[in-house]
């Protein structure tokens, strides 16, 4: 496995690459969820490039960018195991008084948008910067960040990007459990109450699975099963990230995000 850690050192490897390219972006602490991405892209692709990135722009004041859980060591040893043939491990992607990509001012400023303002203009920046650089045949991104596919999605469409996106199943625990890599800041009985998100997601899927397509309904049974917790919102979309009174089959997202104790979790189920 090659290691570049500088835009220069990437494309001196991929100039020289003839196969097609998968790319999986991550900031690291790899899991199970990364690993999926990264087999997938192996599968489909004769090149494989992984970037751990831990990109400052995204983070708002107060988030957890300084405790973000960074695993050098362990990290490269999956992407090895894994048959990754190029690491990307850049110390920064940026320079002084940069062009930035703005999210859109509907779909970028609601749910996640509207409780971290700014957080996707420096999301949608920093994977222009990576997809520009790396000029991937597919890119692999996954379902449990719904928001975030849906705008790089838009910004590949808007911007004529030449990269396939490919979404991705989200990865679960045994139990039900998002795998994230916020996850290793739950104590052992935050770790229980985090299962409240999957919980209420199944219910949500049980209502409708009955013939129960009402969102206000679906919406106020998760909020009962998420109690006590500190619930950011709950929301039933379509794919285009517009409210919905009622459920479409094949055409929507429900969407949880929520505190427990002082890690912010998301999840969702498409239906």
């Amino acid at each position: 496995m090659i290691i570049a850690r500088s835009v220069k050192e990437l494309r001196k490897v991929l100039d020289h690459v003839s196969e097609s390219i998968g790319f999986v972006p991550t900031m690291g602490a790899l899991h199970s969820g990364h690993r999926s991405l990264i087999d997938s892209a192996r599968r489909d692709n004769g090149y494989v490039v992984v970037s751990i990135y831990v990109n400052p722009t995204q983070f708002l004041a107060g988030e957890d960018l300084s405790q973000y859980p960074r695993r050098e060591e362990a990290d490269f040893k999956i992407c090895e195991l894994c048959g990754v043939d190029l690491l990307f491990y850049p110390e920064t992607m940026y320079e002084n008084d940069e062009v930035s990509i703005k999210a859109p001012d509907v779909r970028g400023f609601i749910l996640e948008g509207a409780s971290r303002p700014g957080h996707f203009d420096g999301m949608l920046t920093v994977v222009a910067k990576l997809l520009n650089a790396i000029r991937p045949t597919r890119a692999y991104f996954g379902k449990k960040d719904a928001q975030q596919l849906a705008l790089i999605t838009q910004m590949v469409n808007n911007l004529v990007m030449n990269v396939e996106i490919v979404a991705m199943e989200t990865m679960r625990e045994k139990d039900g459990l998002a795998l994230s890599s916020r996850n290793v800041y739950l104590n052992e009985v935050q770790r229980s109450e985090a299962l409240k998100l999957s919980s209420s997601l199944k219910s949500a899927t049980k209502m409708v699975m009955q013939g129960n397509f009402k969102s206000s309904e679906i919406c106020h049974a998760m909020l009962c099963i998420l109690e006590p917790l500190d619930v950011e919102y709950v929301a039933v979309v379509n794919r285009a990230f517009e409210s919905i009174p009622e459920v479409i089959l094949g055409n929507t997202i429900v969407l949880v995000a929520a505190r427990v104790g002082t890690t912010r979790l998301i999840d969702n189920v498409w239906m």
